[in-house]
Order: structure tokens, then sequence, then C-alpha cells
């Protein structure tokens, strides 16, 4: 009978790790046969009715509290949206706030459950050094996130060119950079990287540089595909006074006189500009009689 009033003991606890232990203890006792079977059945009762109070418990909170985290996160996004915080800074803040509060929901939710939450912290922290010992590139992308913050090489909304890539900026997130490209692929670049790597800014200034290279063929008269060139970029709204826009000859090559055409554009308008300018230029040549050269070959038979 004492090894029963033992395993009751026991087996009342609210821990899971003791009410294994306990378990064990009165498995023994009936391999021995100092316990009866029908004792051990209500012992068992009760463990389970202990046991699924914890986890009816740890369910409970596990949902309010992930309620409260979306809560929180919503006051926190009206904050900084009410402070006109810089977008770039927003999505860094919610990032590692929601990553926090989710840590903090698990820990608790395992204090629920019975498990000593000291002791877990504890394991956690010792978690906490290897992975961060193996996660040293993340460590490294989560400074280089803050660095990027303070330093703003770039916000959201601009278009950069980085790392073999180039597109707009969506977020700045505690690990990543997250670009839209021009044909709409979304590319998560670290932010380690991106802290100390080239970063080509497009957005920073207000206008950018179109620029084109036309040949035309050999005996062509370049002044007359000069000025049509001019006389197309003029024409257009787009195209900015200042600085004014050129057309040189850049090369003597071995099948065409290549002329560089320059223009400056806001940038919103470089694509347009881009594109519309070519096709001017082709129909206007076509139209004045001014020949683009192609390769030919000449075969002379012996």
């Amino acid at each position: 009978m004492l090894h029963l009033l033992q395993a009751t003991e026991i087996l009342a606890d609210s821990t899971l790790a003791s009410s294994t232990e306990k378990l064990a203890a009165v498995g023994e006792d009936i391999a021995s046969g100092n316990v009866r079977l029908d004792q051990v059945i209500t012992q068992l009762i009760t463990w389970s009715m202990e046991m699924g109070r914890h986890i009816i418990a740890a369910i409970v909170v596990y949902f309010i509290g992930y309620y409260i985290i979306k809560f929180i996160n919503y006051l926190l996004a009206t904050m900084l949206e009410r402070r006109k915080v810089e977008v770039s800074v927003q999505t860094f803040v919610k990032s590692f706030v929601g990553i926090l509060l989710k840590v903090l929901l698990i820990i608790t939710v395992v204090g629920t459950l019975g498990v000593n939450t000291t002791s877990f912290a504890a394991l956690l922290a010792s978690f906490g050094v290897a992975i961060g010992m193996a996660l040293s590139g993340n460590l490294q992308n989560f400074a280089g996130g803050i660095v990027i913050l303070f330093l703003k090489p770039y916000k959201v909304g601009d278009w950069i060119e980085a790392q073999g890539t180039a597109g707009t900026v969506q977020a700045i997130q505690i690990f990543h950079t997250i670009l839209l490209t021009a044909d709409g692929k979304q590319i998560f670049v670290p932010n380690g990287s991106m802290s100390s790597g080239n970063i080509i800014n497009y957005t920073l200034t207000p206008s950018r540089l179109c620029e084109w290279v036309i040949g035309v063929e050999y005996g062509e008269d370049v002044e007359k595909a000069r000025q049509t060139a001019l006389d197309i970029l003029k024409a257009d709204s787009r195209v900015l006074s200042e600085p004014a826009p050129v057309v040189m000859l850049k090369e003597l090559n071995s099948s065409s006189v290549d002329l560089v055409i320059r223009c400056w554009v806001e940038n919103d308008n470089y694509w347009g500009v881009m594109f519309a300018t070519r096709e001017k230029i082709y129909n206007a040549f076509n139209t004045k009689g001014i020949s683009f050269p192609f390769p030919q070959v000449t075969v002379h038979q012996a």
C-alpha cells in the first residue's frame, strides 16, 4: 500500500515529466504485484484528467495568445503609419516584433502544459547559443538589416540593382530584402550581402539618362541622321530640355557608322521613352531614306 500511496501522490503532480516517471513507478508496482489493477486504473483516470486539463488550458492559451499577437501587430502597424514612419522601418519592426511575440507564446504554452519554464528557458538559452553559432550567417543578415535601416542606401519602393539582380524593393525584413523584378518574380536577397555589397539605386536621383547606339551605312549623311534623331527627342514632351539631348558620332565600325543618342528623362518615364524613341528612330530613318547596315558576305568565284 505504501507504493500505491506514493504512486497516487506522484500521479497528482502537474508536470508532464514527473507524471511520466510516476507511470513507470506504477508499472513496476503492477509487475511486482504490490498494487491492485482497479486502483491503478483509478489513478490513470485521475492522471488523464489532470493532463487533459493542462492540454485544454494550453490550447486555450495558444488561441488567445494568437489573437492577442494579431491585435498587437495591428496596433503596432497603425501606430507606425500614423506617425508616418518610413515603410522600410515599418516592415523591419513588424517582422522583428512578430517573431519575438511568437517565441513568447511558445514559452507560455509550454509552461501551461506543466513544464518548468525556468528549466525550459535555460534549455532554450543553450539551444540559442548553439543555433546562433550554426546560424551565424542569419545573425549577419540581422545586423545587415539594421545597417540598411540606419544608412538607408535604399527604401521600400526604390528600383535597385544588387547581387546580380534588379527590381523594386517590396520589403526590408529582419533577414532578407524582398525585390520584385520587372517580370513579376519575388527575390529574397540576404541583408548581410546587401549591406556589404555594391548597390545601384536608380530612384535616388529624380532623372535618368537614356542612351541608344544607332548604326547607319557608310556613305549616309551623318548630319542628316543626327538632326533627325534630335527632332524626335525635341518633339517628345517627356524628354528634359536640361541637360539638352545630344547626338554624336561614336565609332566607325567595320560595317557601320555608329551614332550615340542621349537624353535625360524623369525616372517614371524612363522605360516608356526608351522603347518609344527606338521605334520612332527606325520609322523616321526609313522615311528619310537613311539606311541601316546589316552583315553581308561577298563570295567571289575563282
